[in-house]
């Protein structure tokens, strides 16, 4: 074994706190190194070309670059190790930038050992490294788009314009979703379905796209690039090939009028209909809910499209990517009681007033009091209803109300120049120069603007509607009358989201939402590989927000499947075949369903697998091993880590790669301070901590173990951390049994933000390991 050691200055980050030199000196020292370098900057062309240049010229087979965060540089010099013919896993990136030089800037020789010791832990595990393989295979080039919203329609359309098959699965009678049912868009006040309906006919028409209307996705299994869907499609009870979209004909004879739940039940509509004017595809359907089977439909059909035997179908077929585009749902309004809304007639949200603008819509655009049926001489609009609202569950921002019911109130003044406006907001929120100039012009034409919300809606003897609000700019409380009032409801995950989240396998946030891999990086990758999200499923978006994200979408599916072929990761996780003794319990713990149980022993989809390790650290059999991290490598690091004794509390770190290893290298950019004490083993997740692991370190001499994950459901693969969290808490007790302190082990669930945090935890730990001394005692009295 030859292995060849970089360490960067990079530049004076490094170089100003660590004694580069005596750093060098001593590793040379160390078994199995061939060569030692320092270079100014490892990631320089030069740099780079000097390790290529070592590799040929010295024969070097295990590269370690100490260097910074391996989040930054770990594909370049993987790169590097590509370019000279050695195999890339064969490389081990040592932090002594973030996690070292920069955090420990007070005591530059003790940084200078850690420096040492993480260097030293990294050539044990590099040791331990095998040459892993890529192996390929092949895909399916179709994609899956569930939801015919405008971001799903934006995500088939690019797929299908760029040659890949597309099935688009939509639960209602017709692709359009919510911006479909709106009358104009801000800020350019477009129709709305003028700019829509083009699109929803494109994709009908599209040789390339599958459009399966009033169905749902039921059951995905499968691998990434071959996902078997199944999806189940609901009877129409018209046959699509023969209706000719002539609803007058069948509608004209329907003797059961129903509420219009397309004009948010404003309207009235038959028990067949068409949804909306511009429907697509353009074929009725019969609600079965209320139909009463009276035949008149059929016998007035000339197209004899009308067919009461239909059944439901199952539908079967294989993708090799998912694109969840399932759109949102409007807040109830009735949960916020003190505004009287399903009690007052005229307190209507703000999707109905949208209907009531609407040419298409229950009033054929004229907006009359649902009481008196005249043209309101007062309308007040109330923002923040379901939403920045505890109460409700909904703390965040929906984005959108601001400028809904700004567009919304210009249009009744353009209608209606008598019309007395008034907006009560929390803040207005109106970002980008258009938006701005929107609410200016909103103020121009004398929309009044009150800050604070309304408290409630109270109803006098005349039935008139009385708001109590207080101005909060001049601290008075107010109590005026309306004959109209607009709530603007909220922005909430859709009705289904439980069901949808268990068929994909998919994470959501606190918020309810689906979760994305990261907010800002990976915007529209969602946790399970594969499977994009797009629009107001992972939160509330404006419209060309839900647009470029079905681009980003479609983009990001192409890229997938273009090559007709997927690397498979050899990160995955391993069954021995020999150990495992088929108990299940890997099953249970891996949320992502990619192992199973054949023959009496676990199989892997190693393709899906996640690679958190989760499902290794539970297994009672060791019969579950990840190949480039596996229990030898960690074990050698924990050895490495403890192998120098100090007479300061030595504290052996189990970081999870996605939060609290990022939160450490944040705290190092931020230049926060902390002791020297911690010596850190990264790992994909805090799930694929052992308990093994922490015994191993405290016997070895570690004073303390500190094992840190997400914050608790907000874990990168879908609760492994709550795994993590009942498993160290069940391994504190056992701690406390046989003597040991079980303070000794510091658990802490924490997001990549809080790098401060993560000092301040740092600190304490060190404090408490200070005052309760150094473990040796208590580990002699457990052996007795």
């Amino acid at each position: 074994m030859r292995i060849g050691v970089y360490i960067c200055h990079c530049g004076l980050n490094i170089a100003h706190t660590i004694n580069v030199n005596s750093l060098r000196d001593k590793v040379s020292k160390l078994g199995g190194v061939a060569v030692v370098k320092d270079i100014q900057f490892m990631c320089s062309d030069s740099g780079q070309d000097s390790i290529v240049q070592d590799i040929t010229d010295l024969d070097l087979n295990h590269i370690l670059v100490a260097a910074c965060s391996p989040h930054l540089h770990e594909q370049t010099f993987k790169r590097v190790l590509e370019k000279a013919g050695l195999n890339p896993f064969m490389l081990e990136m040592v932090n002594i930038r973030e996690q070292c030089s920069w955090v420990h800037m007070e005591d530059p020789q003790m940084a200078t050992q850690k420096a040492f010791d993480l260097i030293r832990m990294g050539i044990a595990r590099l040791k331990l490294l095998d040459p892993l393989q890529l192996k390929k295979i092949p895909v399916t080039k179709d994609v899956l788009i569930i939801g015919g919203g405008v971001a799903g329609i934006e995500a088939a359309l690019t797929l299908a314009n760029s040659g890949y098959q597309v099935h688009m699965v939509e639960k209602e009678p017709t692709i359009g979703g919510k911006m479909a049912l709106l009358n104009e868009v801000f800020p350019t006040n477009d129709c709305s379905i003028c700019v829509l309906a083009p699109k929803m006919t494109d994709v009908h028409q599209h040789p390339n796209i599958d459009l399966i209307t009033l169905a749902e996705v039921t059951e995905v299994t499968g691998p990434v690039g071959n996902f078997n869907v199944t999806v189940t499609k609901k009877p129409r009870y018209v046959i699509e090939d023969k209706c000719k979209g002539c609803v007058d004909e069948c509608g004209r004879v329907c003797p059961v009028e129903i509420p219009n739940r397309f004009d948010c039940g404003l309207g009235k509509t038959k028990a067949i209909n068409m949804p909306i004017p511009q429907a697509v595809p353009q074929v009725v359907y019969i609600d079965n809910e209320f139909c009463v089977g009276c035949g008149l439909c059929k016998q007035a059909c000339p197209a004899d499209a009308v067919d009461y035997h239909q059944k439901e179908e199952t539908l079967e077929f294989t993708v090799g990517a998912i694109i969840l585009a399932t759109g949102y749902s409007h807040f109830d309004a009735s949960r916020k009681q003190e505004y009287g809304y399903g009690i007052y007639p005229d307190v209507i949200t703000n999707m109905e007033l949208e209907r009531l603008l609407n040419a298409a819509g229950p009033t054929r655009g004229k907006v009359l009091s649902p009481a008196t049926m005249e043209v309101p001489k007062k309308v007040s609009f109330i923002q923040c209803v379901g939403s920045r609202d505890e109460k409700v569950g909904n703390p965040y921002c929906s984005r959108v109300c601001c400028m809904s019911s700004m567009k919304n109130a210009q249009l009744l003044k353009e209608r209606y120049p008598d019309i007395d406006i008034t907006i009560h907001y929390i803040d207005v929120r109106a970002s980008g120069e258009m938006y701005e100039e929107y609410y200016i012009r909103s103020q121009e034409m004398g929309i009044n603007f009150i800050r604070g919300k309304v408290g409630e809606i109270l109803q006098d003897g005349q039935g008139k509607l009385n708001l109590r609000y207080e101005d909060t700019l001049n601290g008075e409380i107010y109590e005026e009358p309306s004959d109209l009032v607009v709530l603007a409801t909220g922005m909430e995950n859709v009705r289904d989201a439980d069901r949808i989240s268990r068929v994909l396998n998919l994470t959501r946030r606190t918020d309810r939402f689906f979760s994305i891999a990261h907010p800002k990086m990976r915007p529209v990758d969602s946790h399970v590989k594969g499977i994009y999200i797009a629009g107001c499923a992972s939160g509330p978006k404006e419209i060309q927000v839900s647009i470029a994200q079905g681009s980003a979408t479609a983009a990001k599916a192409m890229q997938l499947l273009s090559k007709g072929e997927l690397e498979m990761d050899p990160l995955s996780a391993h069954v021995n075949p020999d150990k495992c003794i088929g108990c299940g319990i890997c099953v249970d713990v891996c949320k992502f369903n990619k192992i199973n149980i054949r023959d009496r022993k676990a199989v892997v989809d190693e393709l899906s697998c996640m690679g958190c390790g989760a499902c290794s650290a539970s297994c009672p059999a060791d019969a579950i091993w990840m190949r480039n991290s596996t229990d030898e490598q960690i074990v050698a690091q924990i050895h490495a880590a403890t192998e120098i004794k100090s007479e300061f509390p030595l504290i052996v770190a189990f970081l999870c790669n996605w939060c609290s290893y990022t939160c450490a290298d944040l705290a190092g950019t931020s230049r926060i301070q902390y002791p020297t004490n911690i010596r850190v083993i990264r790992v994909m997740c805090a799930g694929r901590v052992d308990p093994s692991f922490v015994l191993e370190a405290l016997d070895s001499g570690a004073d303390g173990v500190l094992v840190a994950g997400c914050r608790l459901g907000e874990c990168h693969y879908i609760f492994a951390n709550y795994n993590a969290k009942h498993r160290m808490e069940a391994l504190k007790e056992v701690l406390a049994d046989v003597g040991i302190d079980p303070g000794r082990l510091n658990v802490e669930w924490i997001s990549a933000s809080e790098g401060e945090r993560f000092a301040n935890s740092i600190e304490d730990f060190v404090e408490y390991l200070e005052k309760i001394g150094p473990i040796g005692t208590e580990l002699k009295e457990a052996e007795q």
